[in-house]
Order: structure tokens, then sequence, then C-alpha cells
């Protein structure tokens, strides 16, 4: 199929320049000739660097039971290793983040990258739990890279809604990973064993080493270092505005209402909806389909349409949704209909996560990757934390799973709302 390549056209920089000279960056500063536009290229790479971390925490999940028993263990090291993948990768973030602002992004992102396949290959052969769980901590850690500079590197060429389109389409490539690695996992695991599964994360690392060093160019050389450093006030005053702090509530916990619902999933539509292994692949593969379709037309409308308008439409229907499996559940209606507010909800997503993350950056333009750290160590710290809660109920309820929906959507509406994005149409959206 014969299409128009989408690099130049879709997503120039803001400012940026056709002829020879290099193109003015969003904040008025050099960006090199051939770092100036987000290709086609570039956001398919980003959007895998996005999608590692959280393919490399659900993959392996189906095959906890099988590893208890290979590495001779118990269940509660096994968890441990899930735990430490977690904790790595919000630390990492941290790091790298921050780093990637004062050294530039590409030194931080290699090196991630490499430690990244490195820890990746310790954890495919590791003998006992003990290095599983230090390998896994390596690797969260240094897989954290690609996610906080991906960010940081759309930021440094785009802002409003070029950015928002951006992000929007990342999550076609890297927001579907954490609703569909648990169905590749369930259907490689037998095949593949449990070391087959970390064998495929050690694969989609090299592949991400690869990638970086064939596609991704330094968006942060030098020259604009040091003029960001000299806008380090207003850096740190970005960080600390209503805008960035009320963008991050609305995407982290919009991202704990998917996460709720991933952990839930298999007890929510196999046990209590009574689905086969295969309904339940294709029902989650449907939600998952409808995430990256939403976030594709999320992206083409920031042209025509406010981001924080966008925004606002995603968590209002988000809300919606779970208050209306809420009341499903509280009426006590065949659990079969669940299924339709979960949907929407998921679907509702697309609008959200893109334009959330392009809005918490775009109010610190002087420290993306401070403020990119700030976002994904929020984002998995609070992920961590929603998961166990939708089983507190027990076995026989989807009541949890509702209220923790429920309060996660109330939560980053607010958050929205009192950032004050899109007051007067709100100028940094119509970028």
């Amino acid at each position: 199929m014969h299409s128009a390549p989408p690099d130049e056209r879709l997503f120039p920089a803001a400012g940026a320049a056709t002829g020879p000279a290099a193109a003015p960056a969003p904040n008025g500063e050099d960006v090199p000739e051939g770092s100036r536009r987000i290709t086609a290229g570039l956001l398919v790479v980003l959007g895998l660097l996005s999608a590692i971390a959280p393919f490399a925490t659900d993959l392996y999940l189906p095959a906890f039971p099988l590893m208890t028993t290979a590495l001779d263990t118990s269940a509660t090291w096994v968890q441990l290793t899930l735990t430490a993948f977690l904790t790595g990768v919000a630390a990492g973030q941290l790091v790298f983040g921050p780093l990637s602002d004062r050294v530039g992004r590409m030194p931080p992102l290699v090196a991630g990258a490499v430690l990244c396949v490195a820890a990746s290959v310790v954890a495919a052969l590791a003998p006992t739990v003990e290095v599983l769980v230090a390998a896994r901590f390596v690797q969260g850690l240094a897989g954290a890279a690609g996610m906080v500079i991906g960010r940081a590197i759309v930021s440094d060429l785009a802002t409003g809604r070029a950015a928002a389109q951006a992000f929007s389409l990342m999550m076609i490539v890297g927001g579907i990973a954490p609703v569909v690695a648990p169905v590749v996992g369930s259907l490689l695991m037998g095949p593949l064993g449990w070391r087959g599964l970390l064998g495929v994360v050690l694969a989609l690392t090299v592949v991400m080493l690869v990638a970086v060093l064939a596609v991704v160019r330094e968006t942060l050389p030098r020259g604009r270092r040091t003029a960001r450093a000299a806008r380090a006030g207003a850096g740190r005053g970005g960080l600390r505005s209503r805008t960035f702090w009320g963008s991050t509530v609305a995407f982290t916990f919009a991202f704990a209402v998917m996460m709720a619902y991933i952990s839930a999933s298999p007890f929510l539509y196999q046990q209590m909806m009574g689905l086969g292994a295969v309904q339940y692949g294709l029902l989650f593969g449907l939600n998952a389909l409808a995430l990256g379709v939403v976030s594709g037309v999320s992206g083409r409308l920031t042209a025509t349409r406010s981001v924080p308008g966008l925004l606002r439409a995603g968590l209002v229907t988000v809300l919606v949704a779970t208050v209306a499996l809420a009341a499903l559940v509280a009426t006590g209606v065949p659990a079969g209909w669940y299924a339709v507010p979960i949907f929407v909800a998921v679907a509702a997503l697309g609008l959200v996560m893109g334009n959330a993350t392009a809005l918490a950056l775009g109010a610190a333009p002087h420290a993306a990757g401070t403020a990119s750290a700030l976002l994904g160590a929020a984002q998995f710290a609070l992920a961590g934390a929603v998961s166990p809660l939708v089983s507190v109920g027990g076995e026989g309820t989807a009541a949890p799973l509702a209220a923790v929906m429920v309060t996660a959507a109330l939560i980053a509406l607010a958050g929205h709302l009192l950032s004050g994005a899109g007051r007067g149409d709100d100028a940094s959206a119509r970028a």
C-alpha cells in the first residue's frame, strides 16, 4: 500500500524551518539539522522505548507458578521479581531524567539500553531466584531510561498540539503493551517456558538498543543545555506549577484506572463471567484495539481541537463509564454486562494519556527530563500500589475493582480541573 510519508508533514517541530538552516526549537533554541522533526521512524522507536517496561512487567506473569517450582522457591520470592522490577523502573526514571537534562539525551539513553540488555541476559539465565530478583531490579532501572528520555525527546522537538499528537500516537505502540502482554505471555508460556518468556524480553531489549543507535539522535546538544541552564529558574518554576502537577495527577490516576482493570481482568472475565482462555484473550485484545484506535483518533483531533478539551472529554467519559460499572455491580446484574463500561473506560483512556503527558511536560519546557522523570515515577509507584487493591474484597465480587476505578477516575478529573489547563483555551494547547 502506498501512502504519503507522515513524518515531516504531520510532526514538524514548532517553528521548524524549511531551508537548510537549523530550525528553532519550541523555546527559541537551536536544534541541529536532522533532529528537528518527529519523524514516523522516530515515533515508532520512542513508542517501543515506552513499551519495554510494561511489556517486561506483564509478559511473564502467567509463568509465576512454574517459576516457583523450577527455582525451588516460594510464591513470595517470585512475586518479589515483579516488585523489584517496578521499583527499579520508578527509581530509574528519577535517575535518568534529570541526568539527561544535564548531559544530553543520547549518552544516558544508550547507557541505559546497554545495561538493560546485560541485565536481561542475567535474568534469562538466573540460576537462583535471588539472582533473578537482582537482575530484574537492574533491568527495570535501566529500562526506565528509554521511557523517561523518550518523552523528553518529544518535548525537545514539539509543544502544544504537535506534542499531544506525538504522545497520542506513541500510545498506539507503547500504551497497549501492558494490556496485551499477559495474553501474549499465556500463549507463549507452553512452548517457551518461563526462561523463554524472559528470553523474549531480552530480544526486545536488543531490538531497542539497535533501534536507538540507528534512529535516535541528540535533541539536547551542549548549546541548548547551556541555554537551558540559564533558564533554570523558569524550569524549576514549571515543575512547581499547577499545570504540571495537575496534569501529572490526571495522567497517573488515569493510568491507575487501566492498571486496576489489567490486574483484575483474569478473575473478572474468566471466573466471574465464565469465559475460556481464548475468549478472555479476544475480549482483552478488543479492549486493547479500542485503546489504540482512540489514541490515533486523538492524535488527529489535536489539529482542530484544544488539547485540554480532548483531555477533559476523555476523563469525563472514563468517570461516567466507571460509575456505570459501579452501578451495575451494586444492582447485581449478570457479570457479563461489566464488559461494556470497561470497554468504554479503556477506550476513552486514548484521549487522556497522550494529552495529559503533553500538558505536563509542556509546563516545564526547560526541565523536560526532570518533568518526565517525575511523571513516570509517579505513574509506576501508583500502579504498584493500585494492583493489590482490586482483590481486597475477595473473589466473589467486582466491588473492589469498581471502587478503585471510580476513585482513580475522580482524582484524575479533579487533578485536571485544578491544573487550570484549558482556561481561556490554554495558549499552550494552541501552539
